[in-house]
């Protein structure tokens, strides 16, 4: 059995800050740990606005705490995020995160990642990237 503590994990390596300045994400679960996806506690920080398109990934977000909006920039549709709500990228959608209060999200990706990852010039993850070890 495998057990973590959110707050202990803060204080580790399994903390990753965003260079950009509008999210950092604790990553829970990784590849090594061989679950087949890996599970992100994710804080996008209070005004946050970005582009992502995870070319490599799915990715299902479940909403904890504060307010914001997704938009899909293929068809221009937005979408509340307020607690309780799951938004799902299973298409690779082209997107954008807005922050109108701070969010805490609970992020699972699939295929997982390796632990270092940030986004690419594209607002994707790469496949590969350093892996992180307890």
């Amino acid at each position: 059995m495998l057990v973590r503590q959110l707050q202990e994990a803060e204080k580790t390596d399994r903390k990753i800050v965003d260079p950009n300045g509008n999210w950092d994400s604790t990553r829970l679960l990784l590849k090594d740990d061989n679950m087949g996806f890996s599970f992100h506690i994710t804080t996008i920080f209070e005004g946050a606005d970005f582009r992502m398109h995870y070319q490599n990934h799915l990715e299902s977000v479940y909403c904890i705490s504060g307010e914001g909006e997704v938009e899909t920039l293929d068809d221009g549709k937005k979408y509340a995020i307020t607690p309780g709500t799951l938004y799902n990228l299973d298409k690779h959608d082209k997107h954008m995160l807005r922050a109108f209060k701070e969010m805490k999200l609970a992020c699972v990706f699939n295929p997982p990642l390796h632990g270092t990852e940030v986004h690419n010039k594209d607002g994707a993850y790469e496949l590969e990237a350093e892996t992180i070890k307890d």
